[in-house]
């Protein structure tokens, strides 16, 4: 049995802005859209509206973003927290950043400032505007999330796309391309049927009569990849989400019943190194690691998981992190998949507003909108997206990945009452 943690640790109020991007009706990259402040502002006031208690209580505050700084210029965003309430102007708060994983970082950040006994209320906000710049100089811009001096000059225009493209391959030349391709279809079709359900969805208004053979368009290397399509990826996103952790005296402070939280039953945090390859491509070796990790603090295993948000930054992604939380055998993930396991009506309901392929994925939010969407879910107040948890598997879990599987963030979390 692993660490536990001195005191219980809660989530409550959470909030997700719009994912905005080409998949929105609403988007035009002619239009004025809002910067980087406007949705530190939006998400942190949405979770603000939530409480009773003024914003004061909050003793400190996480601001979880990737490329600020490349994006939109715009670095030192700790300092915008004041922006959400004036109350929150004097207040301890800090950006911190772990690529696609950083918004997993601000939670693991506001969880150890509540453990300290420093803060017993942490507000965490996750950000990230990356509609400014064309497609091929935003990948050059994430490829800052690998090691850009190392394997950018050799990488794939697309860079990220291309890195995950020999996963993809890797997996189907192990374990089938036929039934590998079918399975990410799937996967691609779950997604856009979640995201109809949640009006904040980058893909809630996708009219595609048959996702799923659209998912199965054969990939094309000439214009795109040769084991990928581009419904395979997640799309460029800007969005924020903010939840706040809270100790028991914390929710007190709030006026929070636990009837409106969630418990935080255990963690993983580990960090793999960004200067190397690993070997098998088909195996999220760090993830597999966080997530025993988590399981081992809870001391639960797989089969207690009745919610799961795992990080499908693409569809393969999703795939091996069937594999790598122990809901499938290596090299049987697909078969879990066309199941349909992972239905909101299947075995284990996944990522039920449509994970970063259909939710859409701004960078430095994504981990916190993830528990945001697991603490709606476990408080039955998940409105069109909410799903039928089995009683007998009362946990959600969550899996924030950075780079390459470079930093990983594995959560468990339970009711808490």
């Amino acid at each position: 049995m692993g660490k536990k943690f001195q005191k219980n640790l809660y989530l409550t109020a959470g909030f997700n802005t719009v994912s905005l991007g080409t998949g929105r009706k609403e988007f035009s990259p002619k239009n004025p859209r809002p910067n980087i402040d406007q949705y530190i502002s939006d998400a942190g006031k949405g979770t603000l509206k939530q409480l009773t208690a003024s914003a004061s209580a909050i003793d400190d505050i996480v601001i979880s973003n990737f490329m600020a700084g490349r994006f939109v210029k715009q670095g030192h965003l700790g300092a915008f927290a004041s922006v959400i309430d004036p109350a929150l102007e004097y207040k301890p708060s800090i950006r911190v950043e772990g690529a696609c994983c950083s918004g997993g970082l601000g939670l693991m950040t506001s969880i150890r400032n509540v453990l300290s006994g420093l803060s017993d209320v942490s507000l965490t906000v996750g950000v990230e505007v990356q509609n400014t710049v064309k497609a091929l100089y935003g990948a050059d811009i994430l490829a800052g999330a690998a090691y850009y001096a190392g394997m950018r000059k050799e990488g794939h225009a697309f860079f990220f796309p291309g890195i995950f493209d020999k996963r993809a391959k890797a997996y189907s030349e192990k374990y089938g391309a036929e039934k590998t391709r079918q399975a990410l279809a799937r996967w691609y079709e779950n997604a856009i049927l979640n995201a109809r359900k949640c009006p904040e969805a980058q893909e809630h208004h996708n009219t595609d009569p048959n996702p799923y053979q659209t998912g199965l368009t054969t990939p094309n290397a000439k214009a795109f990849l040769p084991n990928l399509n581009v419904f395979d990826c997640s799309k460029v996103s800007d969005g924020g989400s903010s939840i706040i952790v809270a100790s028991e005296e914390g929710l007190n402070k709030l006026g929070k019943d636990k009837s409106e939280a969630i418990q935080i039953a255990g963690y993983g945090h580990v960090v793999g190194n960004i200067t190397v390859t690993y070997p098998d491509a088909s195996v999220l070796e760090t993830t597999r690691r966080a997530v025993a990790a988590a399981y081992e603090m809870a001391g639960i295993g797989p089969d207690d998981i009745g919610v799961f948000e795992c990080h499908d930054c693409f569809t393969i992604t999703g795939l091996l992190s069937i594999e790598a939380a122990g809901f499938a055998e290596k090299g049987k993930g697909a078969d879990f998949v066309l199941a349909n396991n992972i239905r909101s009506e299947g075995r284990l309901p996944t990522n039920t507003s449509g994970g970063l392929v259909g939710f859409g994925h701004y960078t430095g939010g994504t981990g916190i909108r993830q528990a945001v969407d697991v603490w709606k879910q476990l408080t039955k107040t998940a409105a069109g997206t909410q799903v039928n948890i089995d009683p007998n598997r009362p946990y959600g879990l969550t899996i924030s990945m950075g780079g390459d599987d470079k930093s990983v963030v594995a959560i468990v979390y339970q009711r808490a009452f």
